[in-house]
């Protein structure tokens, strides 16, 4: 059908563009909460009659018995975690990141224009991202925390959040510090969320896109569903949240023409309920299966 091929190749930077719009004219008019909430449901939305209409797998439609938790994990990560460091002061921290990022301090090019600053922003928080998404994957202690995100059976919109809150804590911190101490006004720092939230939903979504080089500068359904194989070949790949510049960097990019496995998930065993998956990284046991895992053939705990 032409719809359906339209759709393929013109959904991602249709769907993205549309969310950058709508989040420029709420920076614009002084209201970026409310309009990137109303990107954020748009894109929801729209993807999610996408993953019914066109799906990359169909098995991946059927129920895994974790939308609850994966509700609950983004809500304890993406909406507390993100939404105290970035766009609140409910505790004070907006006095301690709005001064981090007045006029004068750090090296930042304010003189720019904005769409410049916020590439740069982007380019620079990025490899922040990406240092700490990779050492999620190859330092146990990390590992522990970041297994959560990679313990689902399917990739669909709704897990898009599946972190434990100290794994999303841990890469904000790095990714945030930086610009702050680059001096980068919070202009940049909105624009960075926000770039992060949209592509991250598209990311996750489980719809049939075609992406040819978009795949090359960003990151996209096509290359995370390789990041999220079982065989670490492909899965200790594509570590790049939004953009891709350091896994071409640092040799870890990834996309073989050929299709994605199905079958995803990690080779521990994850617990059920949401709080025991909060607690999982803290259990005494948890080291000594590590070191049992360290026996077996492949040379990471994935």
């Amino acid at each position: 059908m032409a719809i359906k091929s339209i759709l393929r190749w013109g959904s991602w930077p249709f769907l993205f563009g549309c969310c950058l719009a709508l989040f420029a004219y709420g920076m614009h008019i002084g209201q970026p909460i409310l309009y990137f909430n109303l990107a954020y449901v748009f894109l929801a939305l729209t993807l999610f009659f996408l993953e019914r209409f066109m799906p990359h797998e169909r098995e991946w439609l059927g129920a895994d018995g974790q939308l609850w938790q994966d509700l609950a994990h983004t809500l304890s990560s993406k909406g507390l975690v993100q939404g105290l460091l970035v766009f609140g002061g409910v505790i004070g921290l907006s006095a301690f990141l709005t001064p981090a990022a007045e006029a004068g301090r750090g090296i930042w090019p304010r003189e720019w224009p904005m769409a410049a600053q916020v590439i740069l922003g982007v380019v620079s928080a990025e490899f922040m991202l990406y240092l700490a998404h990779r050492m999620g994957h190859r330092w146990p202690p990390m590992w522990a925390f970041h297994a959560i995100h990679h313990s689902v059976k399917r990739l669909w919109i709704v897990n898009t959040g599946r972190f434990h809150f100290i794994d999303s804590l841990i890469s904000i911190v790095m990714a945030l510090g930086l610009l702050l101490v680059l001096g980068a006004p919070m202009e940049v720092v909105k624009w960075l969320s926000a770039v992060t939230a949209f592509i991250g939903m598209l990311t996750h979504c489980n719809v049939d896109m075609k992406f040819g080089p978009i795949s090359w500068f960003f990151n996209t359904p096509e290359l995370h569903r390789w990041h999220h194989s079982k065989d670490l070949r492909e899965g200790d790949k594509n570590f790049g949240e939004n953009i891709m510049l350091w896994d071409w960097v640092f040799r870890s990019y990834f996309n073989e023409d050929r299709r994605p496995p199905v079958d995803i998930g990690i080779k521990q065993a994850m617990p059920v309920a949401f709080r025991h998956q909060l607690m999982y990284p803290f259990r005494r046991n948890y080291y000594h299966g590590l070191r049992d895992k360290r026996t077996e053939k492949d040379p990471h705990i994935f």
